[in-house]
């Protein structure tokens, strides 16, 4: 069986917050490529609930934390689709992307 790693490495300042946060994916060529957030969600099925890990930098500016938060909604949607088939609801999903987009005023 192969096996792969993905890992993110945050320097933190002494307050603890995240001011440096770089990922690597050995199959994907990555190798310290820098990024201002990251958001990791994994499946407890013994709790059955979402486990989340959600970082991001100082230097993280509010309107690209609003593209970002958008862009997780419109890929939530694409996942939901593919794995239930359910066309309908992904849609919704999607719309309710969109109206976030209006709202935070990142779409007009």
């Amino acid at each position: 069986m192969k096996k792969t790693q993905i890992t993110i490495d945050v320097e933190l300042d002494e307050n603890h917050v995240p001011e440096k946060m770089t990922w690597n994916a050995q199959d994907g060529g990555i190798e310290a490529q820098e990024t201002k957030a990251t958001m990791i969600s994994v499946w407890d099925d013994k709790t059955m609930e979402a486990l989340r890990i959600d970082l991001w930098t100082k230097e993280m500016p509010v309107d690209q934390m609003k593209m970002f938060l958008h862009q997780v909604l419109i890929s939530m949607a694409n996942t939901y689709q593919r794995a239930t088939g359910e066309d309908d609801v992904a849609a919704w999903m999607e719309e309710v992307a969109e109206e976030f987009a209006i709202k935070s005023a990142i779409k007009m």
